[in-house]
């Protein structure tokens, strides 16, 4: 499987049965472009517009128009499997900026997790829901979502076999940015990390031991 990020929280996931967008976002309410993406599935973690635009992405020749998943649940599409938790996007069960979901992708036999913008703790029973994790995208840059210390915390409770942080800030990103550069995350998780321009993951060429990767956005 291949992964590429294109920024914000958004990944392509691209097996061999078929890709998977996660929250493909909307060039104004981010401030960043997001490339032409197309996919079989998108799935939406909450709805805010730097998460939510799926219109941005187009079919395939497999599917006219991609599956668009943006509730919790079960489901199955073309041999790939999408698992939904419910969470919150605060720390209040989502009296403040309401919920989250937590995406479980089983594709090409690993096990994909995207918190979206988790900003809590996760329970017992959602952490039971989720399992096992071969692949992590973090959210590290704030404010409305994990950060630094709380963020290791989640990971920690997880324990995937690759870690990818995710909704950060960079240098082309707007000057009035909410978000927190990659770097402060970094220096908490007390690593110094070179950036690649995509990951190529085999179930059985996992690392035995979890790996920090970085992957530049394209």
């Amino acid at each position: 499987m291949q992964i590429t990020y294109h920024g914000q929280s958004c990944f392509k996931l691209k097996g061999e049965l078929g890709s998977v967008v996660t929250d493909p976002f909307d060039d104004k309410a981010v401030g960043i472009s997001l490339p032409r993406l197309s996919a079989e599935i998108v799935t939406i973690s909450h709805n805010h517009a730097d998460h939510n635009a799926a219109y941005k992405v187009k079919g395939t020749a497999k599917k006219e128009n991609p599956f668009v998943i943006d509730f919790p649940g079960e489901y199955e599409v073309g041999g790939i499997s999408v698992f939904g938790t419910k969470t919150y996007h605060d720390q209040v069960e989502g009296a403040e900026r309401g919920n989250n979901i937590v995406f479980k992708i089983l594709i090409d036999g690993l096990s994909v997790c995207h918190l979206g913008d988790l900003a809590h703790q996760l329970d017992e029973k959602q952490l039971d829901d989720i399992g096992m994790v071969d692949i992590l995208f973090l959210p590290v840059g704030g404010p409305f979502s994990l950060m630094n210390g709380e963020a290791i915390k989640v990971v920690n409770a997880i324990s995937p076999s690759i870690l990818i942080p995710m909704h950060y800030s960079d240098s082309s990103y707007p000057s009035d940015t909410k978000l927190q550069p990659l770097d402060q995350f970094l220096q908490s998780f007390g690593a110094s990390v070179e950036p690649e321009d995509k990951l190529i993951v085999e179930k059985d060429r996992l690392p035995e031991e979890m790996e920090l990767v970085v992957l530049r956005r394209s």
